[in-house]
């Protein structure tokens, strides 16, 4: 049997789903329970719309839960704090510029788990992720996409201050 792919995430990224998780087991799993609850005290559940919705509702939570679990399973932490700061890596904020459209974008190298474009994150698996990984301060990339080729100026490796609790 192949070895599962470790799931990449930044301390963050484990804190945020690790409280998801805690919070979807303890708060929702009792809000849900208490719907079905009062639901049930309504009499015939043929024929009950509140009594249907908590049942989705309950499915929807407990697969989101066992997706967490999986994907807590086989975690590993990239800490980037202590690194070298002169090159892109996992977990570094980078300043780009596109060149053909002369626009400044900024971005976070995060897993695929974590990664949410229209927030700022991208994925290192991506093809802009992944071009990114190891470029320095001036150095222009290209990445192959359907449309051509794109070419990237990185501007600037943002230094992460310490997020450590």
């Amino acid at each position: 049997m192949a070895e599962e792919k470790k799931n990449l995430l930044t301390r963050e990224g484990l804190e945020q789903y690790e409280e998801e998780l805690h919070y979807l087991k303890v708060t929702k799993r009792e809000e849900i329970a208490q719907k079905l609850k009062e639901a049930r005290a309504q009499g015939d559940l043929s024929e009950n719309a509140e009594y249907d919705a908590a049942k989705d509702e309950q499915r929807n939570v407990e697969a989101r839960i066992e997706e967490l679990e999986k994907l807590l399973k086989n975690v590993e932490v990239v800490d980037s704090d202590g690194t070298d700061d002169k090159r892109v890596k996992f977990g570094s904020t980078v300043k780009i510029l596109d060149k053909e459209l002369k626009e400044e974008l900024t971005y976070r190298i995060v897993g695929a788990s974590e990664a949410k474009c229209l927030e700022g994150s991208i994925s290192d698996e991506s093809p802009l992720g992944r071009a990114l990984i190891g470029a320095k301060k001036n150095d222009t990339i290209t990445v192959e996409a359907p449309c051509g080729e794109l070419k990237y100026k990185v501007l600037e490796i943002v230094k992460e201050k310490s997020s450590k609790k």
